[in-house]
């Protein structure tokens, strides 16, 4: 059944309009294709509306005489490393017979499976990092996870061939604010059917379905032959499977939510409440049981700001305005990343959860990968490097979940002056949390300079531990809170309160909070009960 919108949108077409429209649209992919020399670049998630455009392209490359297919038509899928399980698969596969079938039939058609580099993956960010997980307000995972390899892919085009012309499964009845955005665009168009891409110079963006609805999609799909091989009637199956009521969902893409909320996309994402699509395949198909450590993992992974620093990632206090109710604010300090222990714990779940699923899973899903080597080896650099975690947990996690000695070349025998004897050591004599991580700071930034040929910078960099590290969690967000109050002060030109300020006279003195948000850098306590 349709959705209202898309009626009032669209009048309905009957089948002969439809196959009369394919047939128009089929000669206009042609023409285009023929009109000039730049190359094409199709986006492909393994939706159906992605899925419906690359049929239609490829159908109509098919009917052309072989001396026209002169340019390439390259097939980007980009994947994002936390992808569900189901549909990565199913998208591997998909393109692999792409590369198979255009192969035999002589197409220029060159299918590409993207991915960010380690240093950019999710788990890098949020375990080697300690990246808070993804909100509406700090959404940092979209671009470098999705939007930084394709655009990188699709510029690398534009450089070897001067422009490129990418093609979408973008279309109207998605949404008003869709049909909304694409119609700006329409009177923008240079030529028939393209306008400039919105964010990549020397492209034009071509939307062939942009006027079908959602049943159209499926009747093409169900009814015209996949003809790379793939079967259409199993990603209509894939679908049906993730919506609750066990219908086909009107809407739904790897950026858009479908109706009962089941989404393609990432299976740890927080920007929605839980991951039904996971949860609803279990519920529909016992056979899908070995994915309930990744429901479970999701419905755990959250925000708790109790497992978080309260300093900014570069190790400074900001302040916020907190809203405490009843028109009444609260200064306090904003959350930072995740503390040692978190980002610990966190990828020791995440391995638990790789290494039940390879127990549990079919035989074909039984070589699934949750997080690779090459962003294990970046998350043990990140702490070894840039956070002086010198005691190196992560071989001594990883050895301890996964029953093997973690093999890292990259970073061997890079730390071999401290270890983790040394920081058991220095953790006895540092009574004080903060006092820990200033020594282990100072003397793993000495370390590190004493390995380099020119020592240039040292100065700076003790400085900066200082900076960051020489303040217990109540001095911190004292000096934080004077600051403020000496700016306020200045720009209210209030003599008497910066006198009484920098004299020490007006002291800060933290309130009691509601919500506990100062951790200590390396606390002791209970993740689990602290997470419940």
């Amino acid at each position: 059944m349709l959705s209202l919108e898309q009626k009032q949108l669209f009048p309905s077409r009957n089948v002969e309009e439809l196959i009369k429209d394919i047939t128009l649209l089929t000669q206009e992919i042609q023409e285009l294709y023929c009109a000039d020399q730049i190359p094409w670049v199709l986006g492909y998630s393994g939706g159906k509306d992605s899925s419906a455009i690359v049929q239609l392209i490829w159908n109509a490359l098919t009917q052309l005489s072989p001396e026209k297919l002169t340019k390439k038509i390259y097939i980007i899928t980009t994947d994002t490393l936390v992808e569900n399980p189901i549909v990565s698969a199913w998208v591997k596969k998909s393109l692999d017979r792409m590369k198979i079938t255009a192969k035999k039939q002589n197409l220029p058609i060159e299918p590409h499976l993207l991915s960010p580099e380690a240093d950019q993956s999710y788990w890098t960010a949020l375990i080697g990092k300690g990246y808070p997980t993804p909100t509406h307000q700090f959404r940092w995972c979209t671009g470098r996870l999705k939007i930084d390899p394709s655009n990188n892919f699709i510029r690398n085009v534009i450089r070897a061939n001067g422009e490129t012309i990418v093609v979408l499964g973008t279309r109207k009845t998605e949404s008003s604010n869709r049909a909304a955005i694409m119609n700006k665009r329409e009177k923008g168009r240079v030529r028939e059917r393209l306008c400039p891409h919105p964010h990549l110079p020397s492209s034009l963006l071509y939307t062939p379905i942009e006027n079908w609805r959602t049943d159209e999609v499926w009747l093409y799909l169900m009814q015209w032959e996949n003809p790379w091989g793939h079967s259409n009637k199993d990603l209509f199956a894939m679908y049906r499977g993730a919506s609750e009521d066990n219908e086909c969902p009107l809407v739904v893409d790897t950026s858009t939510p479908s109706c009962g909320n089941s989404r393609f996309g990432c299976w740890v994402c927080t920007l929605v409440d839980s991951n039904k699509l996971l949860t609803t395949m279990i519920q529909n198909d016992e056979e899908k049981e070995w994915l309930q450590p990744l429901v479970d993992f999701r419905l755990e992974l959250d925000n708790d700001r109790s497992k978080r620093d309260f300093r900014r990632i570069w190790g400074e206090v900001q302040l916020f305005n907190r809203n405490i109710g009843k028109g009444n604010t609260r200064v306090e300090p904003i959350p930072g990343p995740y503390t040692k222990e978190a980002r610990e714990y966190w990828l020791r779940k995440v391995l638990e959860a790789e290494v039940k699923i390879r127990e549990t899973a079919p035989e074909d899903m039984r070589d699934i990968t949750l997080i690779s080597q090459a962003e294990l080896s970046e998350i043990r650099r990140i702490w070894l490097e840039e956070k002086h975690e010198f005691d190196d947990s992560l071989p001594r996690i990883y050895q301890e979940v996964k029953g093997e000695a973690f093999n890292d070349p990259r970073l061997k025998d890079k730390n071999v002056l401290l270890g983790e004897e040394e920081w058991n050591i220095l953790a006895q004599m540092c009574e004080d949390k903060m006092y820990l991580e200033l020594m282990t700071k100072l003397l793993d930034t000495e370390r590190q300079f004493f390995t380099k040929s020119r020592r240039s910078g040292i100065i700076q960099e003790l400085e900066r531990c200082f900076n960051t590290s020489s303040r217990n969690r109540e001095d911190a967000i004292a000096n934080a809170h004077q600051k403020r109050d000496l700016k306020n002060a200045i720009q209210e030109s209030d003599f008497k309160m910066i006198e009484q300020i920098i004299k020490g006279e007006k002291p800060y003195k933290e309130k009691e909070q509601e919500t506990n948000f100062g951790m200590l850098k390396f606390p002791n306590f209970d993740l689990e009960n602290e997470a419940q």
